[in-house]
């Protein structure tokens, strides 16, 4: 197992009251294939260093957890596909 941080940014058309329901999708996935979380931070809306999609905010949400490192591209793959998730960064983190 290893230690990742994935940061999240979700489109703002996503109603404030949804955005857990967001956040819960990608811990399931992560905890169903013997993940495990460490962290969720949720830094709320932010402005874009320039527009993704055609929208100038987004909801951030940081997320730190461990998992086996050959289930990572299938994560990203969830995430590249998802209409929810305008942009995502999965970084191993150092042991």
């Amino acid at each position: 197992m290893r230690a990742y941080e994935l940061i999240v940014i979700i489109s703002p058309e996503i109603d404030e009251e949804e955005i857990p329901t967001t956040v819960e999708k990608i811990n399931q996935f992560i905890i169903e294939r013997g993940g495990s979380i460490a962290e969720v931070n949720q830094w709320g809306k932010r402005k874009l260093a320039y527009p993704i999609k055609h929208f100038v905010e987004g909801n951030y949400v940081l997320t730190q957890f461990t998992m086996e490192p050959r289930l990572t591209e299938e994560l990203e793959a969830s995430l590249g596909i998802s209409e929810e998730i305008l942009r995502h960064l999965l970084v191993r983190l150092e042991d």
